[in-house]
C-alpha cells in the first residue's frame, strides 16, 4: 500500500457511511402485536398499523386521516381480519357464552370475530323456522292434524328478527355507552351480542317437547342465562363506571327476545 494512503484516517477509507453504535439499535414493534391491534378498528386497515382503510398502493406512512377512504368499508379485504379465527378459539367462545363466569369479554378484547357471531346467528334463523313449524305440528296434531300447514312465513321473520338484533341493538348501545362517559368499541359489542344468542339453539332444540309449562322454564332458563351473560360482560366493558340503567335496560332486552322466540315460534 502507498505511504499517502497508510497515514489516511480509517474514517476517510470508509467513506460517509455512519457507524451504528449500540445506542442507535432500537428494537422494532413485532408484527404480531400490529397485526392484532388492528383488529380493534372497524374496519380494520389491511396494512400499517391501523387507523383506517389503506387502499392498495397507498404510502406505509405519512397522515392517517389524509389516507381514510370510504371505499374500504365496502371491500371485502376490509373485513376478512374479524373472519380469521381458529375453530379453537371459536369453541372456546361458545363455552365461555353458556358459562359467563369464564371471562368472555377479557377473551374478546385483543381479537374480535365476526365468524362465530355470523353462523350462530344463521344457524338459529334455520333452526327457529324449521323447529318452530315442527313444534306447532306436534302441538296440533293432537287436536286436528289436517289443519295444519308449513308456514315459510316463519324464515322471514326468523331472518328479520335475528339479523336486525344482532346488528341494531349492539350498535344503539355503542351510542348509548359513548353519550355517557363510557368508550366502547362496536365490533366487540356485535360480538358479544352475537355469541350471546348461541344459547337459543339448544334451547330451540329443546322447545320442541309438547309440554307447555316445561317450555316455558326452558326459555325463562335461556333467555336469563342469556341476559346474565350480557350483563356481565358490559360490566366488565365499563370498568366501573355506574352504567347501570343501561346495563339493565339491554338485559331486559335479552330477555324480551327469548319471550319474543316462545310465543311467535313455539306458541
Amino acid at each position: 500500500m502507498d505511504e499517502g494512503y497508510a497515514n489516511l484516517p480509517t474514517s476517510h477509507l470508509l467513506g460517509s457511511v455512519p457507524a451504528v453504535t449500540q445506542d442507535d439499535r432500537k428494537p422494532g414493534v413485532p408484527a404480531a402485536q400490529g397485526a392484532t391491534s388492528r383488529l380493534q378498528e372497524f374496519p380494520p386497515a389491511p396494512g400499517g398499523n391501523g387507523g383506517g382503510y389503506r387502499p392498495p398502493g397507498a404510502p406505509a406512512d405519512g397522515d392517517v386521516e389524509n389516507q381514510a377512504n370510504w371505499k374500504g368499508y365496502f371491500n371485502v379485504a376490509s373485513y376478512a381480519p374479524y373472519f380469521n379465527v381458529d375453530t379453537d378459539v371459536v369453541v372456546d367462545r361458545l363455552i365461555s357464552s353458556v358459562y359467563p363466569m369464564d371471562g368472555f369479554y377479557r377473551k374478546i378484547d385483543v381479537n374480535p370475530d365476526m365468524y362465530g357471531p355470523l353462523w350462530i346467528t344463521t344457524t338459529l334463523v334455520f333452526m327457529l323456522a324449521a323447529f318452530g313449524n315442527f313444534a306447532t305440528y306436534l302441538m296440533q296434531k293432537k287436536k286436528d292434524p289436517e289443519i295444519w300447514n308449513f308456514d315459510v312465513g316463519y324464515f322471514n321473520w326468523a331472518a328479520s328478527v335475528m339479523y336486525g338484533y344482532a346488528i341494531v341493538v349492539p350498535a344503539v348501545f355503542f351510542f348509548l355507552f359513548q353519550y355517557f362517559g363510557s368508550r366502547p368499541n362496536l365490533v366487540r359489542f356485535w360480538c358479544m351480542w352475537g355469541y350471546s344468542l348461541f344459547v337459543f339453539i339448544p334451547a330451540s332444540v329443546l322447545l320442541l317437547i309438547p309440554v307447555e309449562f316445561l317450555r316455558w322454564v326452558i326459555i325463562a332458563l335461556s333467555g336469563g342465562a342469556s341476559s346474565w351473560f350480557i350483563v356481565l360482560n358490559l360490566k366488565d366493558c365499563t370498568q366501573g363506571a355506574d352504567m347501570m340503567v343501561l346495563i339493565a335496560s339491554a338485559a331486559a332486552l335479552q330477555f324480551a327476545l327469548a319471550l319474543f322466540i316462545k310465543v311467535f315460534f313455539f306458541a
